[in-house]
């Protein structure tokens, strides 16, 4: 479904990607992980056509010529929740219905998709401030599923989140990835979203893919790199910075 083909993007002499390839196939969940500063941000951000790659190809579903129409298909939960602080919860989830769907209609979908990742319909009327942390990520995820996408993209999901509700926002992507059938890139640091929501898991390292593979092969992937980021170690392949 996605795909990169050797892809490179530097700025200035910062060279962040350095010739990424790696295959996400229909219907499953990759979850990229590598250390900050790694480059994962920008190859989603190359995904998405919000930074242009220097040389190398990007294909969705096999083209990568129609960026509206690709634009159409995904959702998007931001690390940040990027909410709307002026708009009330149900505007915020069904802001791209209301483009071709009367106001009644998409309070109902929003509703329901609110419904979905757990929270009651009173919600709908409140603002992004009235709500915890944990709350606000939820509206994000039912903004993300909102126009019913084929692909979505989670960028750091649990970003600020205590670890009780780490696991909850975790296990609605999961049941929500499964019960769609949608095609997902999730960029994470935390373990623990790794192990729930993924089907494969690709390591981002000096701007290459150092591994790819299913997460069932994770833990004895034989590459020390791997072993060294998964396990939090100070010592191994990976400098860490002091």
């Amino acid at each position: 479904m996605i795909r990169f083909d050797d892809v490179h993007k530097s700025f200035g002499t910062n060279h962040v990607l350095r010739g990424v390839d790696l295959d996400v196939a229909r219907g499953t969940s990759m979850v990229i992980i590598g250390g900050s500063g790694t480059g994962k941000s920008v190859a989603l951000k190359c995904v998405l056509g919000l930074v242009t790659p220097d040389s190398g190809r990007i294909t969705v579903d096999g083209s990568d010529d129609d960026r509206d129409a690709f634009l159409s298909r995904f959702g998007m939960l931001f690390q940040g929740g990027a909410l709307f602080d002026s708009l009330p919860v149900w505007q915020n989830v069904a802001f791209r219905l209301m483009r071709n769907q009367s106001k009644d209609a998409a309070r109902d979908i929003a509703i329901a998709k609110l419904r979905r990742v757990g929270l009651k319909p009173d919600v709908a009327d409140r603002f992004p401030a009235d709500l915890s942390g944990g709350m606000q990520k939820r509206v994000g995820l039912a903004r993300a599923i909102a126009a019913e996408p084929e692909i979505i993209f989670f960028d750091e999901p649990t970003t600020g989140l205590d670890p009780i509700m780490a696991g909850v926002i975790n296990d609605l992507i999961r049941e929500i990835v499964t019960e769609m059938g949608a095609t997902t890139i999730t960029i994470t640091h935390d373990m623990t979203s790794v192990r729930t929501i993924a089907d494969n898991v690709a390591m981002l390292h000096d701007g290459r893919i150092q591994w790819t593979g299913p997460i069932a092969d994770l833990d004895h992937s034989g590459d020390p790199y791997v072993d060294q980021f998964i396990h939090g170690r100070a010592d191994g392949p990976i400098e860490a910075v002091r």
